[in-house]
């Protein structure tokens, strides 16, 4: 089965970086899209960033647009999301998920990691 392990979140002040990760296996990675989205508490999940099989695709979301880096290591089955100039608003769950398309939607990526926590306070 699908497998989405999410890793790296952290306590981290405003201006902080942090690194995640997302160690996938139970399909072939090195043909799937990728994505990093995030739920802050009482709102709805959001897209924060998405990459395609070969990289050729790489979107992000307004908001992170600068600060925020997605990457995939096809020999390793992982994806990961360096994140600088952290501010308050990031605090959120931050989940990985693949899906067939690299795209800005959640309804295109089927299956989804546990997520792993980020909080951004001083």
């Amino acid at each position: 089965q699908v497998r989405l392990i999410e890793s790296g979140g952290g306590s981290v002040q405003p201006g902080g970086s942090l690194r995640l990760s997302c160690v996938a296996s139970g399909f072939h990675f090195g043909s799937a899209a990728m994505g990093w989205f995030r739920q802050a508490p009482g709102k709805e999940r959001e897209f924060v960033a998405s990459m395609s099989w070969g990289g050729g695709t790489i979107n992000y979301d307004d908001s992170v647009k600068g600060r925020f880096t997605i990457s995939r290591d096809n020999t390793k089955n992982t994806l990961t999301l360096q994140m600088s100039g952290l501010k308050l608003g990031d605090t959120a769950v931050y989940y990985c998920a693949t899906g067939k398309v690299a795209t800005t939607s959640l309804l295109d990526f089927d299956s989804w990691g546990q997520g792993t926590r980020v909080t951004v306070s001083s």
